[in-house]
């Protein structure tokens, strides 16, 4: 995949010809990349959405069990949808143009209330939060 970076880590328990065979299985060839690491055992591992719904549940399964066979502390799984629960890169390039429109032409002599409002509105703070 042309969008992932030259190198990333890769449960030493896939091996390479796996790897090669799943990635045509996910949108855009974006394998899962392990993320970030805590010394508590947590991983986030980020991965784009398997395209064929009857392979999803096999290929998913493979490579959870993969991370965590290669996890230090070997500890469980928790998968969260993303897609469902955050915004995506339009909602908040949207948001941060209302919110430069606000910052540049609203002038903030109106009442503080109104500017807040209008601040809210933007989504921008809910965003970042």
């Amino acid at each position: 995949s042309s969008s992932l970076p030259e190198y990333f880590v890769v449960p030493s328990s896939l091996a390479d010809q796996d790897l090669k065979l799943y990635s045509y299985s996910f949108i855009g060839r974006r394998m899962p990349v392990w993320s970030w690491n805590h010394p508590n055992g947590s991983a986030l591992v980020r991965m784009a959405n398997i395209k064929d719904v009857l392979q999803q549940r096999r290929i998913d399964q493979r490579i959870c069990n993969a991370i965590t066979r290669s996890h230090p502390l070997r500890s469980d799984i928790y998968k969260s949808d993303l897609d469902k629960c955050l915004p995506n890169i339009q909602e908040i390039q949207a948001a941060h143009i209302k919110l430069k429109q606000l910052c540049v032409n609203e002038p903030f002599e109106e009442t503080e209330e109104k500017w807040l409002s209008s601040l809210e509105n933007t989504r921008w703070l809910e965003y970042i939060r």
